[in-house]
């Protein structure tokens, strides 16, 4: 005899529509608590909750809630990693009026742990109206992000979960390449459309943004195109963050950035340490060639760094402050110049963008 709970998971392929409703209220908690339920008969409930993410929007919101809270298992996210139902969920996320667009997005932030996402780096798809110009999946995800921010394209989403999709996928030699590549539809390198963010105020987008950026800092042959002005002009976008209220002297002041010379008295640097660190560790890999360092030395990074260590409590920004300044401080005599020296800094790999779980 079935249990009561097990009776409730088949109800979400019953014909009533208020029974389905009532079923996936209902199971919300469950899919955190009892995640073992929905496994039952060859996944049939996490089947049923595929095909309920196309239901009345009260039921789809809440399967969408289930589905990213069991995506964490492999076998539920090689179901759902199928090729259909990541056009269900594109053509959903692309809609302006969608109004689950963000659950949307926290689900593709866990579905694209699984390689099959890799190809959003090539899928074409039909240009979404109102959203992108673009036939490649990717772009109309990064116009969503750009153009979506604080409701601007949706008045019912943020976008903000599409960044730990980008982190992800700029894990791989080809993600990092979209990235740091001229796009034909708009003539923009994607990675410029990111680094405007990362003074945003939510903690997500920040987070996501970084970890794509640091990713990005892996291939050394895309550094002059980072440092440039005319290009990514990364550098302003990774001090700035760590910039906090001292005052600092003219000495230290006088060869910085002119974003970082004038800072209001109020200024307040990142109040996550993950993200300070993130940065840190991009800043590492900008040092891996002679010219980055010289670069960096140019515009007086260390006495940002040195405020950092100074007012930051946390033993991974310490650490990532200390390797950053032996790297800018020590004595370059005897190198090789233009000789790479690879930075100590573990490869892309998926350390801050968690699977996303909804309670």
């Amino acid at each position: 005899m079935p249990t009561e709970l097990e009776e409730l998971v088949e109800f979400l392929h019953h014909g009533n529509t208020q029974i389905r409703q009532i079923a996936c209220e209902n199971l919300v908690g469950f899919s955190t608590a009892q995640p073992a339920l929905f496994k039952r008969h060859q996944l049939l409930p996490v089947r049923d909750l595929k095909l309920l993410v196309r239901d009345y929007t009260p039921i789809a919101k809440n399967a969408l809630i289930i589905l990213i809270n069991l995506s964490s298992d492999e076998e539920v996210l090689k179901l759902l990693a199928e090729d259909e139902f990541i056009e269900d969920l594109l053509a959903k996320l692309t809609n302006v009026e969608e109004p689950n667009a963000d659950e949307v997005a926290m689900l593709l932030a866990n579905l694209v742990k699984s390689e099959n996402l890799q190809k959003l780096l090539t899928l074409k798809r039909k240009a979404p109206e109102s959203v992108s110009t673009s036939q490649n999946a990717i772009d109309q995800l990064m116009d969503c992000f750009v153009k979506g921010a604080e409701g601007a394209l949706n008045k019912r989403a943020n976008y903000d979960y599409l960044s730990y999709v980008f982190a992800d996928l700029s894990q791989t030699e080809k993600g990092r390449a979209y990235f740091t590549q001229r796009q034909e539809y708009d003539d923009v390198v994607p990675i410029t459309k990111l680094t405007v963010f990362t003074e945003h105020k939510s903690d997500i987008r920040r987070k996501g943004v970084a970890s794509t950026i640091k990713n990005v800092a892996f291939e050394v042959d895309a550094h002059p195109m980072l440092f440039d002005e005319d290009g990514a002009n990364l550098l302003p976008y990774l001090l700035l963050p760590l910039a906090g209220p001292e005052e600092l002297s003219d000495e230290d002041t006088a060869d910085m950035l002119p974003d970082l010379q004038l800072l209001p008295p109020d200024k307040q640097r990142d109040s996550d340490p993950t993200i300070i660190t993130t940065h840190l560790e991009t800043l590492l890999l900008l040092t891996t060639t002679r010219d980055g360092r010289d670069i960096m030395r140019a515009v007086k990074v260390y006495p940002l760094i040195r405020e950092t260590h100074l007012h930051v409590e946390d033993e991974n920004v310490t650490e990532a402050c200390d390797r950053l300044v032996q790297v800018l401080m020590r004595d370059e005599e005897g190198e090789g110049e233009g000789e790479p020296e690879q930075p100590k800094v573990e490869a892309p790999k998926n350390e801050d963008e968690d699977v996303v779980e909804l309670f």
